[in-house]
This record gives C-alpha cells, sequence and structure tokens, in this order.
C-alpha cells in the first residue's frame, strides 16, 4: 500500500514537473524571439551608421542604404579628422575627466560620511538633499545655471561645462555609493577603530576597496552622461576652440544640407573610446550592476 503510494505520488509529481518545464519552454521561446527582435532593433541602426562611414556622398544618395558599397571609401574619416576633431577629442576628455574623478570622490566622501554618522540628523538632512537633486532636470535649471557661469566669468572655458556636470553627478553617484558603504560588514569598521585608525583611514584602506566595482559603475556612467552631454556646451560656449563632440557635428551640417556620411564617421570615432572604456571595466561594472542580487 505504501509502495502504491509513493509510486503515485512520484509519478504525479513527474507529470507536475513535466507541465512546468513545457510552459517554461513555450516561454523561452518567446524570449528567445523577443530578444533576437530586440537585437536587430538595436543592431541595425549601429549597422547603419558603419556603413554610411565607408560610403562617399555620392554613394550615399544613390545606394541602398543597407547594401555594402562597391567601393569602400575612408574620405570622411579623413575629413573628420582634418575639421578639428583631435581638438575636439581633447576638449571631451579633459570635461570628461575633469567632472567624473571629482563627482566620484566628494561622492564617496560623502556617502561614507552619511553612513558612518548612524542618525547624526544634519548628515541624514544631508542625504535628502542629495536625493532632492535627483528630481531636477538640468533642463529646469539651465538658465540660473547660465546666469552663475556669466557672474563667475567663466563663460566660454571648459570650466563652465566641468562644474555644472559635478554638481549633477553627484545626487546618483551619493545614493548608489551609500547603498554599498551600507553592504560593508560593522565588524570591519569595529576592527579598524580598535586597531586604532582614523576615520580617513577607514575610508580609504577598507570602504574604497570594497566599493570599488560600485565606483567603477557610477564612474563609467557619469562618464557616458558627461561624454554625450549637449546640452551645457550648447548654452555655456559659443567658442568653437571650447566645442566638445556632440556640439562639433553641427561642423558637419552647411547652409543647404548634411554631409550624412561625415556625420556618420565622426560618430563612429566618438564611439570608440566609450566602446574601450566599457571593454576594460566590463567586469567591475556587471559586478556592481549585479551587487547585492545574491544577499
Amino acid at each position: 500500500m505504501t509502495t502504491t503510494l509513493s509510486g503515485e505520488r512520484t509519478a504525479r509529481t513527474t507529470t507536475t514537473s513535466s507541465g512546468t518545464a513545457r510552459k517554461l519552454l513555450r516561454w523561452n521561446w518567446l524570449g528567445g524571439l523577443a530578444g533576437w527582435f530586440w537585437l536587430l532593433v538595436v543592431i541595425i541602426p549601429i549597422y547603419w551608421i558603419a556603413l554610411t562611414s565607408i560610403k562617399t556622398r555620392a554613394n550615399y544618395y544613390t545606394t541602398n542604404p543597407l547594401l555594402p558599397p562597391g567601393e569602400i571609401s575612408l574620405e570622411n574619416y579623413r575629413f573628420v579628422l582634418d575639421s578639428g576633431f583631435t581638438r575636439y577629442f581633447t576638449n571631451t576628455v579633459i570635461v570628461t575627466l575633469g567632472a567624473v574623478v571629482p563627482a566620484v570622490i566628494i561622492s564617496f566622501m560623502a556617502a561614507f560620511a552619511i553612513v558612518r554618522a548612524g542618525d547624526g540628523r544634519f548628515l541624514r538632512g544631508v542625504n535628502t538633499l542629495f536625493l532632492a537633486g535627483l528630481a531636477i532636470p538640468l533642463q529646469a535649471v539651465i538658465i540660473p545655471v547660465y546666469l552663475i557661469i556669466i557672474k563667475l566669468q567663466l563663460y566660454d572655458t571648459l570650466l563652465a561645462i566641468i562644474l555644472p556636470s559635478i554638481a549633477f553627478a553627484i545626487p546618483l553617484t551619493v545614493l548608489i555609493l551609500v547603498n554599498f558603504i551600507r553592504d560593508v560588514p560593522k565588524e570591519l569598521f569595529e576592527s579598524m577603530r580598535l586597531d586604532g585608525a582614523s576615520e580617513w583611514r577607514t575610508a580609504w584602506s577598507l570602504a574604497f576597496p570594497l566599493t570599488r566595482p560600485a565606483l567603477v559603475t557610477v564612474g563609467i556612467y557619469n562618464a557616458l552622461t558627461i561624454w554625450n552631454g549637449f546640452l551645457l556646451p550648447l548654452v555655456l560656449t559659443t567658442e568653437p576652440t571650447m566645442r566638445t563632440l556632440p556640439l562639433a557635428l553641427w561642423s558637419f551640417q552647411g547652409q543647404y544640407g548634411v554631409n550624412v556620411p561625415a556625420v556618420a564617421a565622426a560618430v563612429v570615432l566618438t564611439t570608440l573610446p566609450i566602446l574601450a572604456l566599457y571593454a576594460i571595466g566590463r567586469r567591475q561594472l556587471l559586478s556592481g550592476l549585479t551587487a547585492g542580487f545574491g544577499r
């Protein structure tokens, strides 16, 4: 009797498992098709840009936009490089590094102070202020920022772009780093304190190495945002020598038309450093994005 009941339970369990497996398989097929569809949506514009960049201006208007040209031309890349691309690239690197590095360092110190303060009323208020900064879009305060830059006599300088970029990068960076530092076991902080380490040494010798994935994550995210920034360079600079790469794409717009292959070549050259940055920090970035899901 017991053997019969066990057999029925096993059969029922097997049937249920088979049904569940079939349902999961059906959903996997649907998910796979959706994934392939999304891949096409993403990759077709990338393919079009790369293909257009190696076409001549005449071929672009006379050939199928998704078919390779009969003859590959690098004239667009030469034209872009001869049009001051190096200067625009240098300006963008200066702005990106000049904003990301201070923003990450300031945010790390602020996040460490907020976490270590515990129930401190002042620092809790500061944290709330940072969170409020997430609700303010750049477009809403661009006029006050413009007036402040004018008052500081920084208009038409790279510093005019760097300072607001730091300010708008700090709130989200602090929010992410606070959550990471809170995940550091308190026993490690207590051990450092018993060893006579100061808060400054604890921050840079303990918290900083343990939050490296988060630091890389926010660093890459902020770098992408600032690298592709258009509004601040547009409003706060007018000199061609102060242009960054997104703003420099205007250089290829004529009075009666746009040199589309040259714009595509400039976009490809602009994207290559971002791809290199992702390739270098890929492991740390993925670690930072997925941290906490296994806890």
